[in-house]
């Protein structure tokens, strides 16, 4: 890790806001793919999901913003699973990566295209998500697609891959005010912590920015218990739409104060992900990680 860092300190700068938000951005009205659906049908680096959502609870009174797919959640999802993604180039993730993803929805979607390729994915959000998770998850196990479209043979290969897929691709509740961050959100005594932490599209208003960016501090501590991987540090990727700038500038003055921060340019996302669509993505280091204290 020390010596991938230099060069995401090339292709990565830090964001002003201003020019975020001076530049021409389409409307992409709240976000939503969309919301009166109850099924919907994506396809994602070449493979097809059905993602079951819920328009009924979007409109029930109170946090429930996660009850449908938002816009960003795909783009996020098929870009992490490009070979070319910078953070498999830099072996940030590799096939024995863990990864913790916070308020990840209804969909699970992010966790269902990228756990195949790692070593674990941990999916969070709060409680009332938890039925339609497990769903997505069953709904788009290996196991199910063979059943549909495989011979007897792909059958057999599809139980051994559902198996594997749902070890390594769980759900867990975890409410950024009320629960502790703790190594048990690993699902295995073995790994103690993870090596991304992934936030897509979770910050809607001023009373989510504090929780949210301490429970992102609090999972990349975990690396300084892990006596295995203590010097590489964790890597906190936070995706988000374009809205308010004062949501946004309260977010990056928060979260820049336990974390180096960079901007991820437009060259490195892929062309639907980038700043003009309304998009941007950051990345963040504790500051006190071992590498950043001796180049900085």
């Amino acid at each position: 890790m020390a010596k991938v860092l230099p060069a995401y300190k090339i292709q990565l700068h830090f964001s002003k806001t201003f020019l975020l938000f001076s530049q021409d951005i389409p409307s992409q009205n709240l976000g939503f793919v969309n919301p009166k659906l109850v099924t919907l049908d994506l396809n994602i680096a070449g493979k097809d999901y059905v993602i079951h959502q819920s328009p009924t609870i979007l409109h029930r009174p109170g946090s429930t913003t996660g009850a449908v797919v938002w816009k960003i959640t795909p783009l996020v999802a098929d870009w992490l699973a490009a070979s070319g993604n910078p953070l498999w180039t830099s072996n940030i993730l590799s096939s024995s990566s863990a990864v913790l993803e916070l308020g990840c929805g209804i969909s699970g979607l992010v966790g269902l295209v990228l756990a195949p390729s790692v070593g674990r994915y941990t999916l969070t959000d709060q409680s009332y998500v938890a039925r339609l998770v497990e769903k997505n998850i069953d709904e788009n196990s290996p196991l199910r697609n063979s059943k549909q479209t495989g011979t007897t043979s792909q059958k057999r290969k599809g139980k051994s891959s559902n198996v594997q897929a749902k070890a390594n691709l769980q759900f867990l509740p975890l409410d950024w005010e009320l629960d502790e961050v703790t190594p048990a959100l690993t699902g295995s005594d073995q790994v103690k912590s993870f090596d991304l932490v992934i936030a897509c599209d979770c910050i809607y208003n001023d009373a989510l920015i504090q929780p949210l960016v301490q429970t992102c501090a609090d999972a990349c501590k975990l690396r300084s218990i892990d006596k295995n991987d203590a010097e590489r540090p964790t890597v906190c990727l936070v995706a988000q739409q374009l809205r308010d700038p004062e949501i946004f500038e309260g977010w990056i003055k928060e979260f820049s104060k336990y974390f180096r921060v960079w901007r991820v340019p437009d060259k490195a996302l892929s062309e639907e992900l980038r700043t003009n669509p309304g998009f941007v993505v950051h990345l963040g280091i504790l500051q006190n990680a071992p590498e950043m204290r001796h180049q900085s």
